[in-house]
C-alpha cells in the first residue's frame, strides 16, 4: 500500500477518484483526503475471493435473498472511498449500471488479508465499516491455515461472533443463511 503521488489540485475527493482512469493492476481508495493505493492481489487472495464469491452467491441464491455478491467494488463511506475484497449489497443498490455503490445499501463487507494491508485489514478498514453502519465484516485470514472470522456490529463496533476454521464447516444465518470449510478456499486445483 503507499500514498498516491499524482499531480491533483487540492484536496482529492471521491469524485476525482472515480474519475480516474480504470487500471486493473491497482486498488485505489480514498481515506479522509488521501488517496491510497494498493496492487492487485496475487494468486491466492484472487482464488480465495473467487471462491468464497461463488459459495456465496450460490447460497444467497437459494433462499432467493434480495442481494447480489461483487468482488472489488468502490463502496462510498462517509469518510471516504474503499474497495472491499467481496460486498454483499442490497439488489436493488446494484441496479444501475454504476461505479460505486453507497455504504448504507452494503450488508456484508469481506476482506482477504493481504500481507501488505494487515494493518488496514484488521484495524483501519474494520472502523469505517463500523462508522458507515455496515452490520457484518468478515475477515479472511491466510496464514497459518485460512480462517475466517465472523463479526456483526454492535453499539457501533464490531463483535466477533464465530471463527470458521479449516477442516470444519461452520454455520452462519446472517446475512442470510452460508455453511463455509475455509480449507478448500487456498488450495490450486489439480490437474487430472
Amino acid at each position: 500500500m503507499s500514498v498516491a503521488s499524482f499531480t491533483h489540485p487540492g484536496s482529492w475527493t471521491v469524485d476525482a477518484v472515480l474519475a480516474l482512469p480504470e487500471d486493473r493492476t491497482t486498488r485505489y481508495e480514498l481515506l479522509g483526503e488521501s488517496l491510497v493505493m494498493s496492487p492487485a492481489p496475487g494468486l491466492r487472495h484472487q482464488r480465495a475471493s473467487f471462491r468464497l464469491h461463488v459459495a456465496l452467491d450460490a447460497a444467497a441464491r437459494a433462499p432467493d435473498a434480495p442481494v447480489e455478491i461483487l468482488e472489488a467494488i468502490n463502496v462510498i463511506l462517509p469518510s471516504g472511498l474503499v474497495v472491499p475484497d467481496i460486498v454483499v449489497a442490497d439488489a436493488g443498490a446494484t441496479a444501475q449500471d454504476a461505479v460505486s455503490i453507497d455504504a448504507d445499501a452494503v450488508q456484508l463487507v469481506i476482506e482477504l488479508v493481504s500481507p501488505g494491508d494487515k494493518t488496514m485489514d484488521r484495524k483501519l478498514k474494520p472502523l469505517l465499516y463500523a462508522e458507515a453502519a455496515v452490520p457484518h465484516y468478515w475477515r479472511l485470514e491466510f496464514d497459518p491455515a485460512p480462517r475466517l472470522i465472523i463479526s456483526e456490529l454492535d453499539g457501533g463496533r464490531y463483535v466477533e461472533v464465530a471463527t470458521a476454521l479449516p477442516g470444519t464447516v461452520t454455520s452462519l444465518t446472517e446475512p442470510f443463511p452460508f455453511e463455509i470449510d475455509p480449507a478448500g478456499l487456498t488450495q490450486p486445483q489439480h490437474s487430472p
